[in-house]
């Protein structure tokens, strides 16, 4: 990257040069060259065919004796949110565009500030700085109202509790990293300024929306990737603040449902990768528009596999259960199979398929249960909440049919 492109970037934000290649407020602390991570902000090693000083060689390969830790209480894992987002390293969380990730980010900012609950699962309350860049700041207002009224509060009470946004959605250049000359891969002016804010509000959360605008290396070339997530972690690190980096996959992550894009680098440099996707039917369609699933598709410390399923209500995801979890208790648990068949029912009698009430042929049930739309809940689920339903007259049944064969069909209450 030429000087006059450094200068530009450093015009725009209405700082001088010499502010924001690295120096940090008045008070601010820099780690010495004798420790670790140091290494990862670098803008040079010595010569490799020099000799080596012994400030060199403790700054590039810091070793210590491991008996250092004997009589040492050994520290607890911390947590942003507990097995999906570790804190103090860098979790991706990627998804197509259009998915929704921004508005699922939007509220982890929202929870994080307030202290509150995000999808259901606890969240370590603190400050926030959100990079939007890709969003305008109306955009922002928009989505953050509409999750501020659905947690029934105002941005009048955000005052004091840290939610910091820099738009950065209006400018030609938003980039935090760049190649240099050698084709290394090298902090911007941009990225020195936001670690001076990070200095300044010592945030909890640092949310990066989205890779594509603030990485400006070779997608596919393992070490630009490494040294990126280098970069973020070096923030995390320094700063004790948890990254998180929405990001899109590619076509082929798409069709894989892995969610990955370009190089393995990225998925193998993070510690825990998140996927947020649609719910796709075993035809591959879109059986149910509103429905996400939240995927842990990579964890080094906690368990793989885990996931979330939400929807998409009033401009917010709402936590719904998985079957075979208590995450959510059981009383959400049995709420949810009750909506669930009845939202199968209006569907079957919008499609003039009728079911039947009791076990047999075209009971409805064991009808729903190998239907894609009843998102896996089991025969035996359904007919509890089927008996729950009857219970509350939400449901009834329609004797039909022949006086010598008469057909016993669930129907709605209201119909």
């Amino acid at each position: 990257m030429n000087d006059d492109a450094w200068t530009s970037i450093a015009e725009h934000d209405g700082l001088g040069d010499g502010e924001v290649r690295g120096r940090l407020p008045a008070g601010g602390r820099r780690k010495s060259d004798r420790e670790p991570h140091q290494h990862a902000i670098d803008n040079g090693h010595p010569d490799s065919s020099g000799e080596l000083t012994a400030d060199d060689i403790a700054r590039l390969a810091p070793m210590l004796d491991a008996a250092v830790f004997d009589g040492v209480e050994v520290p607890e894992r911390e947590w942003h949110v507990e097995n999906y987002i570790p804190k103090n390293t860098v979790t991706i969380l990627g998804g197509d565009g259009a998915v929704g990730k921004s508005t699922l980010a939007a509220q982890l900012l929202a929870s994080t500030v307030f202290g509150r609950d995000w999808l259901g699962l606890a969240v370590q309350a603190g400050a926030v700085i959100y990079v939007a860049a890709e969003d305008s700041l109306d955009e922002l207002h928009r989505r953050l109202s509409t999750i501020m009224e659905d947690m029934h509060t105002s941005f009048a009470q955000l005052a004091g509790r840290g939610l910091h946004l820099v738009p950065l959605a209006d400018c030609e250049d938003a980039l935090l990293a760049v190649p240099d000359r050698s084709g290394n891969l090298r902090p911007t002016p941009r990225y020195h300024a936001l670690e001076i804010r990070i200095q300044q509000v010592r945030p909890s959360l640092l949310v990066l929306d989205t890779r594509a605008d603030l990485f400006g290396g070779d997608e596919i070339r393992r070490a630009h990737a490494r040294q990126f997530i280098g970069l973020l972690r070096a923030l995390a690190i320094r700063h004790s603040c948890t990254v998180l980096l929405l990001d899109h996959p590619s076509q082929s992550g798409m069709s894989s449902g892995t969610g990955t894009s370009g190089s393995t680098a990225w998925n193998n440099s993070v510690r825990s990768r998140l996927y947020f996707e649609r719910v796709k039917g075993e035809d591959g369609s879109n059986a149910d528009p509103d429905l996400r699933r939240l995927a842990v598709m990579k964890a080094n410390y906690a368990q793989s596999g885990l996931e979330l399923r939400v929807r998409w209500q009033r401009g917010v995801f709402v936590p719904i259960p998985v079957q075979g979890t208590a995450a959510y208790g059981a009383q959400a648990a049995a709420d949810h199979a009750e909506e669930v068949f009845l939202r199968m029912l209006r569907t079957y009698i919008a499609e003039k398929r009728h079911v039947n009430v009791n076990p047999g042929r075209g009971f409805a049930p064991s009808v729903f249960e190998k239907d894609h739309r009843a998102e896996g809940l089991k025969s035996a689920t359904l007919r509890r909440a089927m008996d729950r339903l009857f219970e509350k007259k939400k449901i009834v049944v329609h004797v039909g049919g022949y006086p010598s064969s008469p057909c016993y069909r669930v129907v709605l209450a209201d119909d």
